[in-house]
């Protein structure tokens, strides 16, 4: 006899691990698929040399580009998700983020919520994730109440930038970070190696620990791990779904609820859908509108380094600090341009990892003598940017990055910043069209079935019991990390859940 459940999650990222902990109090019988393991809790997972040269965590697993060319693309399999792996930079979109705007290339799409919406959810998200920040600094920061903790405190070298940045008329604000009791005894230790490493002591806010772990506890949570869903089963008239087959080590398991949560991340989640595909629903479950894996949107995102010879940089943790100036508009601009935000340490294994021939001591030298910087845009939606599934079930990803005029701006501005703050040289890197990072709207949600795939509340418009929770219901990319919004709407989504269980 096939398992049965109340509720299935599949995946346990932001959205699937936040579910099952908001869900978990119903009493109701969840299960939560998960097609990796637990990363284990072990030296290597503060080494840069195992995490960035080996890939020891990332996965193995090769997606196509826009050529049919296999790519590595960055991302994790294991409880917990990307988060494991996130930068705990958790911001609410801001007030604007919901509206209809103009772009530079063009116009970035209004959601079917507002931010009065969500405000209340993200008040609960920040809460659950244990988000340290400070009102009253960020230029771009809609009326709320205090953050649940304060701000992690900046550094020596992070504080004279600040007021460095200050002095020339702009408004630096603290980072919004989800860690645990920073700089507290068995809390957060404020290492170098936070961003893209898992925590060794589970003391980033990740879903595992702040969403599966209390899930799992309530007694009521089941977690498969090296359990994939390989496709979701409807009834006769393809209104409902009634199953998921799992591949679960080796071994394929037919497995029913009446209620099921997809929360796979944007192009997996897609593809999922895809892969249903069956009499009822030809062209993929839920996809009458012909949208499901379009409009692929990631983050213009580009790193940059200022680098000063006779400046040593002793600060261990130096992500801290935010720059929100340009978010709205740029300095000669009306259109916005995006965010800027200060990044973990880059160690000099993590920087070989670009350009393997020069010698290590050199990027060592180098690294030691530099403050590194996220610079950020938003990406525009295109139906020419998606995601399909190939004959053998391989992903396929098409994209080419959009508003590049607004991105090219910002990382000029933050150049001459950089030079008015004294650093002789800043270099630059980014993934360009095979961005992975902060991936949204291949599932979007709406008011209109023909014009989106899911209702404002992430129920799939074709199907009675699918919803989907992470951030392919995104209309828009904003220019702020994604993270929050989908935490804060699982939550949502949850609420209407219960009213209705």
């Amino acid at each position: 006899m096939n398992p049965h459940f109340d509720i299935i999650i599949v995946g346990s990222g932001a959205g699937g691990g936040t579910m099952a902990q908001a869900l978990a109090g119903t009493g109701a019988s969840i299960l939560v698929l998960e097609r990796g393991r637990p990363v284990p809790q072990e030296p290597e997972n503060w080494s840069p040399e195992a995490v960035w040269l080996q890939g020891r965590y990332q996965t193995t697993e090769r997606w196509l580009d826009e050529r049919g060319r296999a790519f590595a693309p960055y991302t994790h399999y294991n409880v917990g998700g990307n988060t494991k792996f996130w930068g705990s930079v958790l911001y609410r979109l801001r007030r604007e983020d919901f509206a209809a705007r103009e772009l530079i290339d063009g116009v970035s799409p209004a959601w079917p919520i507002d931010y009065d919406t969500l405000a209340p959810y993200y008040d609960r998200a920040e809460s659950m994730y244990h988000v340290h920040g400070a009102t009253g600094d960020d230029p771009t920061e809609p009326p709320r109440g205090p953050y649940p903790h304060a701000p992690v405190p900046h550094a020596a070298g992070m504080a004279a930038i600040v007021d460095g940045l200050r002095r020339l008329g702009l408004h630096p604000s603290p980072l919004p970070l989800g860690l645990i009791r920073p700089g507290e005894p068995g809390g957060c230790i404020l290492c170098n190696t936070c961003n893209s490493f898992p925590c060794r002591i589970h003391a980033k806010s990740d879903a595992e620990v702040c969403g599966l772990e209390p899930a799992v506890a309530h007694g009521n949570v089941t977690l498969w791990t090296g359990a994939k869903a390989e496709r979701l089963v409807t009834n006769p008239s393809g209104r409902r779904v009634e199953a998921v087959d799992v591949t679960r080590d080796g071994a394929l398991v037919r497995v029913s609820a009446p209620l099921v949560i997809v929360s796979c991340g944007a192009v997996n989640s897609a593809a999922l859908l895809l892969k249903s595909a069956s009499a009822t629903h030809p062209h993929g479950l839920a996809n009458s509108s012909g949208l499901v894996g379009r409009r692929y949107m990631a983050h213009l995102a580009t790193m940059m380094q200022g680098f000063h010879p006779l400046r040593r940089n002793t600060d261990v943790f130096q992500k801290t600090v935010a720059i929100n100036d340009f978010y709205l508009r740029g300095t000669d601009t009306t259109y916005p341009l995006g965010q800027i935000q200060s990044q973990g340490r880059t160690h000099a294994i993590m920087a070989k990892n670009v350009v393997r021939w020069i010698p290590l001591w050199i990027y060592a030298a180098w690294v030691a003598r530099g403050v590194d910087w996220l610079v950020m845009s938003e990406d525009l939606p295109s139906e020419h940017n998606r995601v399909t599934v190939d004959r053998d079930g391989r992903i396929q990803l098409h994209y080419q990055p959009n508003n590049v005029r607004a991105h090219k701006q910002l990382v000029r501005e933050m150049k001459r910043i950089m030079r008015r703050l004294g650093f002789w040289v800043t270099v630059t890197f980014n993934h360009g069209n095979k961005n992975t990072t902060h991936q949204c709207g291949t599932l979007v949600f709406g008011d209109d079935p023909r014009t989106s795939v899911l209702d404002p509340f992430c129920r799939a418009h074709d199907l009675e019991n699918l919803y989907v929770v992470d951030a392919s219901f995104f209309p828009s990319s904003a220019a702020v990390n994604p993270a929050l919004t989908i935490i804060a709407q699982a939550l949502r989504v949850a609420d209407h859940l219960k009213a209705k269980l």
